[in-house]
């Protein structure tokens, strides 16, 4: 019977992740059910801890789909028990009869008749725990394959409440193919492990309207439909799409509704592949029929119309079935360039919520409250320190928190101010504000270029590089609008946000180009305004 469950509880997983996840992490598992609880076993502790990181979602709101009640899940590396067997996608049983255990490598090739195989442990439609099996067969007229669907009792299947819409027709033996999609919502919930919550939020002034609008998205369906994020980067964009995405989950008892959280050059390129594969129809459903969308980067999106044209009918889809989308991007809807004019239309209509710079004080209540939850003691002094010094973005200031407990951690002594000075020289500014003229001259020099060179109409590589730079730089510790940026170098504001937007781009995929782009970025900024302490 245990093993009845988790081959079901396996197959709806196998129809709801990614092909090469599913491979890779769920299909080496075992689960047994002792009907309070369900005990899944991975082949090690590392496979385990990533199981548990990863997919323990997924795998509770699958339990729950099949069960049709909440229950435990545990993750673990032990062996698997005697009594309780699960059958592998390849056929072969584990445990007696000279066996290998579930988790234990099984040479390929190996998959045979799965009626000879694998021991009879379904009851028959109508009988009882104790009653004789029947055998586990494939369809009439079809050979065995082992990466199909594993026919099952329907004492098995989900409960009448979750059955699918389209079940596979009943086999003349009076067995069930497993259905290839339940419709059912708790079972739909992404299996992504959601790093960041509403409880580690630091709300202030800067971003009190944020925290509120993103908090009202995860209630019944009131109020906007569509909210859109916009900051700079580092202050918490990514963080409250994530906060939602638990929220849902975590509100709902496990029986989340549907949840997509992606980037948007994540959802160009799957659209891509889905063109590529003839596959648009899986692709279109997948996104159109979710109850929440959660796409970050939204701006990635500039210049390529046929990514808009899909999201903008994916948009008006999810808004006619009562679904709600949040958007988050480094730039409001109003400032993306080569961007349809009815997508942008859309991206406004719903709710605009601005997440600003912190102040010094907002800033030290940030120290104060990720040194708590990191169970770091902070000196006041420090703290008043370090908030005065770094005024860039929440991500630097979480990050300079770490190295200095880190160090304090590995020298076995307190958090000091002289830890704090010398930390504080590899971060941002503190003590002088960069300006444009200042930005023109330093990355000039860092480039090796001239100013007059960064202001031609050149497009070499090395220059298109380096006047990206300014613009970036120019944007983030200056106060000057993208109009005036653009005007300085004889460009119009849309040509400096695709040029801000190459750079970050660049930057995020850790190329050998983007790291050389960062380490000058910081350069740059060190030598602008950090002093030492003498």
């Amino acid at each position: 019977m245990t093993e009845a469950i988790w081959t079901t509880i396996s197959a709806n997983l196998q129809q709801r992740l990614e092909p090469g996840h599913y491979k890779v992490w769920i299909a080496p598992l075992a689960g047994c059910f002792d009907g309070t609880e369900l005990v899944v076993h991975a082949v090690s502790a590392f496979a385990a801890g990533f199981v548990r990181d990863h997919f323990l979602p997924a795998i509770h709101a699958a339990a729950a789909a099949v069960v049709g009640k909440d229950i435990p899940v545990r993750i673990t590396d032990a062996p698997v028990p005697s009594a309780c067997r699960t059958v592998r996608e390849d056929g072969v049983a584990g445990s007696e009869a000279g066996q290998p255990e579930a988790g234990q490598a099984v040479s390929q090739g190996r998959a045979r008749d799965v009626s000879k195989s694998v021991p009879s442990l379904l009851t028959v439609p109508g009988g009882h725990e104790n009653a004789p099996a029947a055998p586990l067969v494939a369809a009439p007229g079809r050979s065995w394959q082992p990466s199909a669907p594993l026919r099952l009792s329907p004492a098995f299947m989900a409960p009448a409440s979750m059955a699918p819409a389209h079940a596979a027709p009943a086999s003349g033996n009076g067995q069930y193919a497993l259905p290839l999609r339940y419709d059912d919502a708790a079972f739909c919930i992404s299996a992504r492990a959601w790093r960041h919550s509403f409880e580690d939020f630091v709300v202030g002034p800067c971003n009190e309207l944020a925290f509120a609008a993103s908090r009202s998205m995860c209630k019944e369906r009131k109020g906007a439909d569509i909210l859109f994020l916009s900051s700079s980067p580092g202050l918490g964009k990514t963080h409250l799409v994530q906060a939602v995405g638990q929220q849902l989950y975590k509100e709902c008892n496990y029986r989340a509704p549907k949840v997509e959280y992606l980037t948007a050059e994540e959802f160009a390129s799957r659209l891509v592949m889905a063109f590529k594969g003839n596959d648009t129809d899986r692709f279109k459903s997948r996104y159109r029929e979710t109850d929440v969308l959660l796409l970050e980067d939204v701006h990635f999106l500039q210049g390529k119309e046929k990514i808009q044209e899909e999201l903008l009918a994916t948009i008006k889809t999810l808004q006619e079935r009562g679904s709600k989308v949040i958007f988050s991007s480094s730039f409001m809807p109003r400032d993306l360039q080569n961007m349809s004019g009815e997508l942008v239309s859309r991206l406004h209509s719903g709710f605009l919520a601005v997440i600003d710079r912190p102040d010094r004080a907002m800033r030290k209540k940030i120290f104060t409250e990720k040194a708590r939850l990191s169970q770091v003691t902070l000196p006041e002094d420090v703290s008043d320190f370090l908030a005065e010094s770094l005024d860039s973005d929440v991500r630097q200031i979480e990050s300079c928190l770490h190295n200095l407990a880190l160090k304090a951690k590995l020298l076995r002594c307190g958090i000091t101010m002289q830890m704090a000075w010398e930390a504080v020289q590899y971060y941002a500014p503190c003590e002088k504000k960069l300006d444009l003229e200042k930005i023109i001259a330093y990355v000039s020099r860092g480039y090796g270029i001239s100013s007059s060179q960064m202001c031609s109409k050149s497009r070499k590589r090395d220059l298109v590089v380096a006047r990206n730079t300014v613009f970036f730089l120019a944007r983030k510790h200056t106060d000057l609008s993208l109009e005036e940026i653009g005007t300085i170098f004889g460009r119009s504001h849309s040509t400096v946000i695709k040029g801000i937007t190459s750079l970050e781009r660049e930057m995020s995929r850790e190329t050998s180009l983007g790291r050389q782009i960062a380490g000058a970025i910081s350069l740059i900024e060190r030598n602008g305004g950090i002093i030492s302490p003498s």
